[in-house]
């Protein structure tokens, strides 16, 4: 893997209103089509002007950082987060914001997962990408990137009026690990369903300051560690002891996110019972994440949820299950905590994931 530098010729001066770094993973966004080969395929962004020419309008310094090859979103891995992670980290003093195109299957996954990575952020990292690719006639990746550059670009009173990870996509500005990917056909591909979108575009950008992270007053910083010894665990009606436990009794495991039913209810009989409460006695982070879209784990509002709160399951609140993974991810690689540190950090609202 290679990161190939790009600069982009805009309309930007001496002065430019800011300085946007874009970093290109894959994804849809930018693909074109091979007439010749006949499938898709990634496009040389040094001829991105070519296909976006609004960019030569722009006040901004703009440059790209394409990964070679691209990833398919499909295959990002944890070691592409901290890659991801380091390459912001190492240009974060000579931008005033970031924009990554990624594809858009894992695109919350990344987001969330950079939310932790990157501490007291206090500049825009801007993911979008598209559902039609930008050499396709009806695209919705010029609009995508366009607005995506423009927030990362805004200022209010000489800083970010973004400081924090999100996702824009079709009209909607939304936190990055309140994000869930809810739509493959359509081009509003994303929701936010318990935290309400941090802007909203039309004719003007429509920001909802009330809603947006604060600026940290302590310096940014990069993590550059993350526990993969984690899984998730999808109960459904039915499940059987065989698939429990090996889950639960995978060879060093250390964190699972448990996706229960409604407001964190799961099945009571002894067996399911047994197998996690071994599992919290050998010190594995139990993290209860609802199933629904909305609303948020209530443990011990109902008797079959009363069981994971005594045993020591930790309520996700209103997490997603996309934020939650990459959550004990983090948690689990911070040295020197005791299990009970542990789970206390777990249950804090860290980057604005949760309502508590």
């Amino acid at each position: 893997m290679q990161v190939v530098k790009v600069d982009i010729d805009t309309a930007a001066p001496l002065h430019p209103e800011a300085s946007i770094l874009i970093i290109y993973t894959g994804g849809t966004v930018g693909m074109v089509f091979d007439e010749k080969e006949q499938h898709l395929m990634p496009f040389n962004f040094s001829q991105i002007t070519e296909h976006v020419p609004e960019l030569r309008q722009f006040n901004y310094l703009l440059t790209v950082l394409s990964i070679e090859p691209a990833i398919d979103s499909s295959n990002v891995s944890v070691q592409d987060w901290l890659m991801l992670a380091r390459l912001i980290e190492e240009n974060y003093q000579k931008y005033d914001g970031f924009v990554v195109l990624h594809g858009t299957d894992t695109m919350a996954y990344s987001a969330s997962a950079l939310s932790y990575l990157l501490e007291n952020l206090q500049k825009p990292v801007i993911f979008t990408g598209a559902q039609v690719p930008i050499g396709r006639i009806r695209t919705d990746a010029r609009e995508n990137l366009i607005t995506a550059l423009q927030i990362a670009a805004t200022k209010k009173e000489g800083r970010s009026v973004v400081p924090e990870v999100c996702i824009y996509f079709r009209n909607l500005l939304l936190r990055g690990n309140r994000s869930k990917k809810v739509e493959s056909s359509h081009f509003d591909a994303f929701k936010s369903g318990n935290y309400p979108p941090l802007a909203e575009t039309g004719i003007d950008i429509e920001y909802s300051y009330e809603h947006i992270l604060p600026h940290p007053q302590q310096p940014f910083k990069a993590h550059h560690t993350l526990n993969d010894k984690v899984a998730i665990l999808k109960l459904f009606p039915g499940i059987t002891p065989q698939v429990v436990q090996s889950i639960l009794q995978a060879p060093g495991l250390q964190g699972l996110v448990l996706e229960t039913f409604g407001s964190g209810n799961a099945p009571t009989v002894p067996w399911f019972l047994e197998l996690l409460q071994d599992a919290v006695g050998r010190d594995i982070l139990i993290l209860n994440v609802s199933q629904c879209d909305e609303g948020r784990v209530d443990q011990g509002r109902y008797e079959t949820s009363k069981y994971l709160l005594n045993m020591g399951v930790i309520g996700g609140a209103d997490i997603t299950t996309e934020a939650a993974i990459s959550k004990l991810m983090y948690v689990l690689a911070q040295e020197g905590l005791s299990h009970r540190e542990r789970v206390l950090l777990v249950q804090q609202n860290l980057r604005g994931e949760i309502s508590l």
